[in-house]
């Protein structure tokens, strides 16, 4: 399980910190998966990192904390922010975004393979053995055994997506965070990954984070899902819900946004930009292009709070209507 606690992240620069993300609050839970969607620049990447405890300077914590808790092999574990980066490949692990281009092209991949694995987890077997069982994994995934004796640049965008989730996902960690994982690929090999993922999420029984900004996306895979706008989650609860009901202004702008088949009505897009995270507008930051805001939103922050049994929300409209 991922616990999200009060947190808030930002970037330190020559003009001043921006305020990346802002006050979060949730939980993930075991055995999901977890959907994460916004606009670009709304701060899905940074919550990421700061889950993976990527936390390194320009970027810091401000404030709470995240807390990766669960049992392997019959053994308890629990980390916290500083510390998860202990259990990385072990407990958690991270496709990060424009994967084809985190591994390095000038080492074959069997020698990556290797690097990536725990010295404890390898002590007991030849470089040979451990080598096999890539090759073994590799077929599980419809993957030539081939391909660890080839250079990164020689295997086509999808296959190195493919290798990079082999990677993240050798030593059956609990957690595997996946950060667009489909970006630039067409929409045929775009499905192969998402399938890959889902099987590999039931084989393990282990919990997906699914960052994307394609909303179709999630409503194929995700059990659940957070709405992030302007480095806060504005809205969270199951995918088929959000989709159905959203009950957030944003939401349902975005939601009533997407394309459906079989209707022909002109689409409108949400009007104006999100607001700059180094210099925010005051009270709720939707405010200024929301079309139901009041003055309280433009100078009071909303809570995020449970507005429907397993539904949560930052809005003050639905604060008034269940008596906050």
């Amino acid at each position: 399980m991922l616990k999200v606690e009060n947190l808030s992240a930002s970037y330190q620069t020559i003009d001043g910190d921006v305020h990346v993300i802002k006050d979060l609050d949730f939980e993930i839970r075991e055995n999901e998966i977890f959907g994460i969607a916004g606009e670009s620049g709304c701060g899905k990447t940074t919550l990421l990192k700061t889950l993976y405890d990527i936390v390194e300077f320009p970027l810091v914590i401000d404030q709470g904390k995240v807390i990766l808790s669960g049992e392997k092999n019959g053994q308890k574990f629990s980390y916290e922010s500083g510390q998860i980066r202990k259990s990385w490949w072990n407990n958690i692990s991270y496709v990060p975004q424009a994967a084809q281009s985190v591994l390095n092209p000038i080492v074959r991949l069997k020698k990556q393979f290797l690097d990536s694995i725990p010295d404890e987890d390898k002590k007991n077997e030849t470089e040979e053995q451990t080598l096999a069982r890539v090759a073994k994994y590799l077929e599980d995934l419809s993957l030539s055994p081939d391909v660890l004796e080839s250079y990164p640049f020689q295997l086509s965008g999808g296959m190195r997506q493919r290798v990079i989730i082999a990677l993240a996902t050798f030593m059956s960690p609990n957690v595997v965070l996946a950060d667009e994982p489909t970006t630039a690929l067409d929409v045929v090999v775009q499905r192969g990954i998402l399938m890959m993922l889902m099987r590999l999420q039931k084989q393990f029984k282990n919990t997906l984070v699914i960052v994307s900004h394609d909303m179709g996306v999630h409503y194929q895979i995700t059990n659940r899902m957070a709405i992030m706008y302007s480095g806060s989650v504005i809205e969270l609860g199951d995918t088929e819900e959000i989709f159905s009901d959203p009950v957030h202004p944003y939401t349902q702008m975005l939601v009533a946004a997407l394309p459906r088949v079989g209707d022909k009505s002109q689409k409108v897009g949400i009007p104006g930009r999100p607001p700059a995270l180094k210099n925010p507008p005051p009270g709720c930051r939707f405010a200024p292009r929301c079309p139901k805001a009041t003055d309280r939103c433009r100078s009071e922050v909303p809570k995020f709070r449970e507005v429907k049994p397993g539904r949560f929300a930052a809005c003050h409209l639905l604060n008034e209507e269940v008596g906050l």
